[in-house]
């Protein structure tokens, strides 16, 4: 009887071993295959993105556009010349929009001032030259990198929520570049008109402060404020090393 119960045991107690091995495994092939049935759907919806992204591009085909353009462009050079300019302008700025650099990329600082050139071209183009901005770059540029849109952000900044028409007090912004540092600057009376815009204003002086983050760590100066003279004052200043200064050493 005792050796009866003791093999009835360890049979059963075996059994039930082997059951929840094949439990086990089940479990585990069924989350395998819930996990490649996840992976498969994301890579599809990933592929379905991709597909509408090529398909709107090809809509909008960039030499279409600017062959487009510059047939505008030397059509009206004679007739309108200033809506010629106007084109131009845009069509720059749309071409080196179409880059998308990534998020994690810098770019030619030169480029970006080159834009922020066309900017304010347009708008004078647009204002009748109705516009009272200087644009001051100072120091050797050729071979500095920076991140993306922060200088356009700050110059959209200041025609948006900024008085830029101001007969005795022009609009600043200042580039400069020695001994490895990079100051930029810009300076604008507050449009006390265009009060409601200043949570929009925050966003976007938000967004730089990230991106400076991103980028340089805790090793950069972002200040930003509004000076008793009603002016808006923005600084930034980090360590930019030209690598190409440093080959000519």
């Amino acid at each position: 009887m005792y050796r009866s119960l003791y093999f009835i045991g360890f049979a059963t107690g075996y059994v039930y071993l082997i059951k929840s091995f094949q439990d086990q495994k089940k479990v585990e092939a069924l989350e395998r295959q819930n996990l490649v049935t996840q992976i498969e759907k994301q890579a599809l919806e990933n592929d379905l993105v991709q597909s509408q992204n090529n398909y709107l591009r090809s809509q909008i085909n960039p030499h279409f556009l600017f062959n487009t353009l510059n047939f505008i462009y030397n059509d009206a050079r004679k007739k309108a010349p200033m809506a010629a300019d106007a084109i131009m302008n845009l069509a720059e700025m749309m071409r080196y929009a179409l880059k998308r650099p990534e998020a994690s990329e810098m770019v030619p600082l030169s480029e970006e001032i080159e834009q922020i050139e066309h900017l304010i071209n347009l708008h004078k183009l647009r204002t009748a030259n109705n516009i009272n901005l200087e644009l001051e770059v100072t120091g050797d540029m050729f071979g500095l990198r920076f991140p993306p849109l922060i200088l356009l952000t700050l110059v959209e900044n200041i025609f948006k929520h900024g008085n830029v028409s101001h007969s005795t007090q022009p609009a600043f912004i200042k580039i400069a570049y020695e001994k490895d540092k990079l100051n930029i600057s810009t300076i604008n009376m507050i449009n006390d008109n265009k009060g409601k815009q200043t949570e929009s204003h925050h966003v976007g002086i938000d967004n730089i402060g990230k991106r400076l983050n991103s980028f340089y760590g805790n090793d950069y100066i972002f200040k930003y404020y509004k000076d008793p003279l009603n002016r808006y004052i923005t600084e930034i200043e980090v360590t930019v090393v030209n690598p190409l200064a440093r080959l000519n050493r």
